[in-house]
């Protein structure tokens, strides 16, 4: 492997990643072919490298096998396979894939539960330049189960005393499936989870449930604040929150969304784009500079409200620009 000096006397793994190769992730030309194995071996501070191309969570059958990021940890795609730092790579003309597709079935029915898992992840873990597809979080667990939750991304903050605030930017998050949180599902049950995603799209997600794309979770006097700056909403659909559902029972569950686009997210009930639920807690999303346009419901295009002490539901249309 090779290493870089810090101050200190303290030293940083980076690790490179290229599809169809063996060797042992020291440089590009003796770069390895398995992520997972190399995130195992990653500790905070160290950075692994990845090419452009397809990965998979495991060889095998095993659904619940997902990438996971150590805390501390920075993941960055879209390299050719040559570069000798990140700011040389071109992120939309190579695309590094993380994808649940590890069955031989055409259907998704075998395919990985959770693409990528984070877990008590620290601000300085990050994950960056990824195309995230094909997770099919369909299991019958219990609420908030990683089987049935976050299909693409998992980010796991639950418990008393954990946190995790990780950094997920320039990703593509497209074509995943749960039966909560299409893409993400951002779990403060209890603890603290306040992911930040910049520069993010999230399309053509789906659940059977709530939050197409993302359902925040701040229940059992959790915090789910996530940060949402500069990404894009469109074609994800739910039952309730066709892009995104802010669940606060007894917690707190208040993303700060800006300079972010919803379009034609559906939900098959309440809340096209965002749907907000309050009880006997606080899901008041902050929106600045923000469009909504051409999303779909029963009630509420925009954004539904719902707030049980109070007795209370309230719909705002919005279709154009909040600020």
């Amino acid at each position: 492997m090779r290493w870089y000096g810090l101050p200190c006397s303290t030293y940083t793994l980076l690790q490179f990643v290229k599809q169809g190769s063996s060797g042992t992730g020291n440089s590009w030309a003796d770069a390895t072919g398995d992520l997972n194995a190399a995130l195992f071996i990653a500790q905070s501070g160290d950075q692994v490298w990845v090419a452009k191309g397809a990965y998979y969570p495991t060889n095998q059958l095993d659904r619940r096998i997902a990438f996971t990021i150590p805390s501390g940890v920075k993941v960055y795609g879209s390299f050719t396979g040559n570069e000798t730092s990140v700011g040389q790579r071109d992120i939309k003309a190579q695309k590094s894939i993380l994808s649940g597709n590890i069955g031989s079935k055409t259907d998704n029915s075998d395919n990985s539960y959770t693409v990528v898992l984070m877990k008590n992840a620290d601000e300085s873990t990050l994950l960056d330049g990824f195309i995230v597809a094909d997770g099919t979080a369909d299991g019958a667990g219990p609420s908030a189960d990683k089987d049935r939750c976050g299909g693409g991304i998992y980010i796991d903050g639950s418990g008393q005393g954990n946190e995790s605030k990780p950094k997920i930017q320039n990703c593509i998050f497209q074509n995943n499936y749960a039966r909560d949180g299409g893409a993400a599902y951002v779990n403060g049950r209890g603890g603290v989870s306040n992911p930040t995603f910049i520069n993010c799209e999230f399309q053509n997600n789906k659940v059977d449930l709530d939050g197409g794309a993302i359902f925040n979770d701040g229940r059992q006097r959790g915090i789910a604040n996530a940060v949402f700056q500069g990404c894009l909403f469109s074609g994800n659909k739910a039952n309730y929150g066709g892009a995104l559902c802010n669940y606060g029972g007894k917690g707190q569950c208040n993303p700060l969304i800006k300079n972010c686009i919803f379009r034609n997210n559906e939900a098959f009930l309440r809340g096209g784009a965002i749907f907000n639920m309050d009880v006997e807690g606080e899901a008041k999303p902050v929106i600045n500079d923000s469009q909504f346009v051409d999303n779909q419901a029963v009630a509420g295009e925009g954004i539904y409200t719902f707030s049980k002490p109070e007795a209370k539901e309230k719909s705002e249309q919005v279709k154009l620009k909040m600020n």
